[in-house]
């Protein structure tokens, strides 16, 4: 499957990764406050030179357990936001699942919504994906709110399913179909 980058929004650009990002890619891989969601703690900086490798790399998006990362950089400035990833969720049923990260001080600007609101569009429209899904910690009221502002519905509340960080935690799960995403149009 074929699909168009960079992407340019009014405010951003949505680019693959290149080698100069590392220093932007540790800052957020290292921290704890970005880290306290995910499925990582924070990262050492071999741990991210690694992480940067597999980012930079062309992905076909064409079979099972394939991810797309993009960086997410302001326009205006140049400044590194954070990164979107849409991965190859079900090959066998068209699925995907939407993922998104930011620098703390990036919060609050829409930044992420600009960004991930691409990234549905690119599954659903150019990859011809017929559902996406977003997982989450079910504390992460943030990201929560973020998808349903995306559009995306809460379908599921797992109750203690994965043990991370130390401790058992809920997992959210949110969707929407392309025939949805075709309506909001």
């Amino acid at each position: 499957m074929t699909y168009s980058l960079p992407i340019e929004t009014d405010r951003l650009t949505l680019r693959r990764y290149v080698e100069t990002d590392y220093d932007d890619l540790l800052k957020l891989q290292s921290n704890p406050e970005v880290t306290r969601f995910l499925l990582y703690d924070p990262k050492t900086p071999d741990e991210v030179t690694e992480s940067l490798a597999g980012r930079m790399a062309d992905v076909p998006m064409d079979g099972p357990d394939q991810a797309l990362t993009l960086a997410v950089i302001l326009r205006a400035t140049g400044q590194h936001l954070g990164e979107v990833t849409l991965f190859v969720e079900n090959f066998a049923h068209q699925g995907g699942e939407l993922g998104f990260v930011f620098h703390p001080e990036s919060h609050g600007h829409g930044y992420a919504a600009e960004a991930s609101r691409e990234l549905l569009r690119l599954g659903f429209e150019e990859l011809e994906m017929h559902r996406i899904i977003g997982r989450l910690d079910a504390t992460n009221d943030a990201s929560a709110k973020l998808l349903e502002r995306l559009g995306m519905r809460q379908e599921a509340r797992f109750v203690r399913n994965e043990f991370l960080k130390g401790q058992w935690t809920d997992e959210a799960v949110f969707a929407m179909l392309q025939d949805e995403w075709n309506e909001r149009l």
